[in-house]
């Protein structure tokens, strides 16, 4: 769990000093602290920018200085430790479906306590006594809801902790910064933003702004651009003018979304990069005719779940924000997304419904944290562009499913640490651009990888056949064992089962011997020709 040292500089070179390595008297006095522990003043952080950080703010070297920001971080050493022994957080899938059965568990428990309620006493039966036993069956039907729900209370509580944390040591960054500020200023105090005031009150919305908003309403025009304005508010007057198709607001200083956007029914474009959005709106999934959304550049660090009703969608850019998860569900209503680009966030999964964006054909995932891809990734079968590089130590393999994107054009899967690509790599007939780079590489090795794509390609694809003559071998195998068998019914079904595999791996075999031949032929070459 270590902290980005560019995210929280001050931070994480507190937590790399030798003090923080042994346990934190939470109690401790930073005159004791600094008494009693000798800091290290010349250790960096362990990605590297402590000393950098210590040469640009020279006072970090006071040893008074450094004990009372390690006194002032002592609930993120213990917050962290605790999580440690937690384990990491769960992704936002694990964490929906984790919410949804505890609903289902609530709801039959509902259904149950109304069956109680519904009984009726057997004769001869005393008021209370039944009573009595009705409050019984109650309760055990409560204690068994609540110990069915445990695990999945677990996840999501796991989960808030971890959103907890990431809270936290942004408080903590400021509480640090606020501490140097002091110290370098010699005054008692020193405010978050002294220094920058800015002018209050409204904003002022300048006559090319008006101008435009009475042409609107008087002309019904249906594109507005008004791009660079250093907006810091969405024009209510907008959402009025329902005949508007298109609107964008660029480089502009917008830090919330109105609600009443839904009333833009016509909106098929709306274009709100380079601001400094916090959240959308719910209501943005009431816009059933938008087709291009770029929100790219902003803060967002989460979409709303409504975002899938947007079911027109065709293009949606939200890259350049600080997206840790997409909706769990976004794939399932967004059948018509051609192109989704989420590089340049903090994602460290996809949502599995994202193999049901049937109509995708060009997916940008880099330069975030990802552990995997969607098992499922093969059902994108539309898929000519995928990019998953630079997601850097956490992701470490690529589903075998890829071999089955056979429209892949262009794969860049560089900067990871990816060891070996799947046998079903050397499917992929139509990979025309490969970028492999920076990877511990084993198979296919380097000396393959750097003679270019189809050398990779042909590797890969004798890797692949290979693998399915031992597969046909060991069908063939299990085949004549089941022969011996006195069991007539058994083998007969058996056989039918051991053809319908074997029918299937052949097939497979042939395409591949196919491609690999007329690669080979290509290259004046009949290596596998002769072999199978």
């Amino acid at each position: 769990m270590e902290v980005d040292s560019k995210a929280h500089p001050f931070l994480a070179y507190i937590l790399s000093i030798r003090p923080l390595r042994q346990p934190l008297m939470l109690n401790s006095k930073p005159s004791s602290l600094n008494n009693n522990v000798e800091v290290d003043l010349e250790a960096g952080s362990s990605n590297g920018g402590g000393k950098g950080l210590a040469i640009e703010m020279p006072k970090l070297t006071n040893p008074d200085l450094v004990a009372k920001m390690t006194a002032a971080v002592a609930d993120v050493v213990q917050t962290r430790s605790v999580l440690q022994a937690l384990g990491e957080r769960p992704d936002h899938e694990a964490v929906d479906n984790s919410r949804r059965c505890m609903e289902e568990i609530d709801s039959s428990l509902s259904k149950r306590l109304e069956d109680i309620a519904m009984e009726t006493a057997p004769q001869g039966c005393d008021r209370q006594r039944w009573a009595s036993l009705q409050a019984q069956k109650e309760k055990v039907a409560c204690d068994v809801a609540d110990k069915e729900k445990q695990p999945y209370k677990a996840v999501v509580s796991l989960y808030e902790m971890h959103a907890a944390y990431e809270d936290l040591l942004e408080e903590a960054e400021e509480r640090l910064v606020n501490i140097y500020r002091l110290a370098e200023s010699g005054s008692e105090t020193v405010h978050p933003g002294e220094g920058s005031k800015t002018m209050d009150g409204d904003d002022e919305v300048d006559e090319e702004v008006v101008r435009i908003l009475q042409e609107a309403s008087e002309k019904s025009i249906d594109e507005i651009d008004l791009r660079g304005r250093a907006l810091k508010r969405f024009p209510e007057a907008f959402c009025k003018i329902t005949t508007l198709v298109s609107i964008k607001l660029p480089n502009n200083k917008l830090e919330t979304l109105s609600d009443s956007i839904a009333g833009l029914v016509n909106l098929e474009t709306l274009d709100l990069s380079g601001n400094v959005l916090y959240s959308l709106p719910d209501s943005i999934g009431l816009l059933k005719r938008l087709k291009y959304l770029n929100i790219s550049g902003n803060r967002l660090k989460d979409m709303p779940d409504s975002i899938s009703m947007c079911s027109d969608l065709i293009e949606l850019d939200a890259s350049y924000n600080q997206l840790t998860y997409l909706p769990t569900d976004i794939g399932c209503q967004l059948v018509k997304l051609q192109k989704l680009l989420v590089h340049l966030n903090k994602l460290r999964s996809l949502p599995s419904s994202v193999c049901q964006m049937k109509s995708l054909t060009h997916l940008d995932v880099h330069f975030n944290q990802l552990r995997y891809l969607p098992a499922a990734i093969g059902n994108l079968t539309n898929l000519q562009v995928l990019n998953a590089s630079s997601n850097f130590n956490d992701l470490v393999s690529i589903p075998d499913s890829i071999g089955e994107i056979m429209n892949l054009v262009e794969l860049d899967l560089s900067n990871n640490q990816i060891k070996e690509l799947p046998y079903s790599f050397g499917s992929l007939q139509n990979l025309k651009k490969l970028n492999l780079e920076q990877n511990p590489l084993v198979t296919p090795p380097n000396e393959i990888v750097e003679q270019g794509v189809e050398s990779v390609k042909e590797y890969m694809a004798k890797r692949l056949l290979e693998y399915l003559e031992y597969l046909l071998a060991e069908e063939k195998k299990k085949a004549e064992e089941i022969n011996n068998n006195n069991n007539q019914r058994e083998t007969d079904w058996v056989h039918w089962g051991s053809s319908v595999v074997g029918g299937w791996l052949s097939g497979v075999k042939g395409r591949v011997t196919g491609y690999v031949a007329a690669s080979n032929k290509s290259r004046t070459e009949d290596y596998l020709e002769q072999q199978y």
